[in-house]
């Protein structure tokens, strides 16, 4: 059974871990070398002190994924639309834990006055994220054309976006 909380300190081996595995060998993310748990502490001490969700997915008590918003631009206009980052572990993939983890957290990034979500993807190549958005309602923006260079080789980005709450109905208070 699928249990979905606020991550916790001792959950970031486990996300290191999963992120781990798509730096060295997918395309889903530009990093090339992978960060330490002190970095990915760090990380999500950076999207806690915004006041912005970062979960985590577990499956018989052991961690299968995570997800967060942090700013989509550090502009303070842009304050009501955030960048969304989920990641599974590889083998859990395809199993519909993604799209509890990610309804989840469009559920709790509304609870914190978010507006605006926003998918950046990593490789448009990437079917499996880009089928995950389009389930969860997210729209095509844009392609960005090569612009990241990861195993010798050309990578574009996918943008997607998802009003949440009011969206653009209203005014934010």
């Amino acid at each position: 059974m699928l249990t979905i909380r606020p991550s916790r300190e001792d959950d970031i081996p486990a996300i290191t871990a999963i992120y781990s595995y798509y730096v060295l060998y997918s395309t889903y993310t530009f990093e090339t070398i992978p960060p330490t748990i002190d970095e990915m502490a760090n990380r999500r001490a950076d999207v806690l002190k915004s006041n912005m969700p970062y979960l985590v997915a577990e499956v018989a008590d052991s961690i299968i994924g995570y997800a967060y918003c942090s700013w989509f631009k550090p502009r303070v206009g842009y304050r009501f639309s955030m960048e969304l980052t989920i990641y599974l572990d590889k083998d859990m993939c395809g199993k519909g834990y993604g799209r509890q983890l990610l309804n989840a957290l469009l559920h709790e990034a509304e609870l914190v006055g978010v507006r605006k979500m926003i998918a950046c993807i990593g490789d448009s190549t990437n079917e499996g994220s880009i089928r995950l958005h389009r389930a969860a309602g997210f729209s095509h923006v844009g392609i960005m054309k090569s612009c990241g260079w990861k195993f010798n080789r050309w990578i574009d980005v996918i943008f997607m976006e998802k009003s949440i709450g009011d969206g653009d109905t209203t005014a934010p208070e």
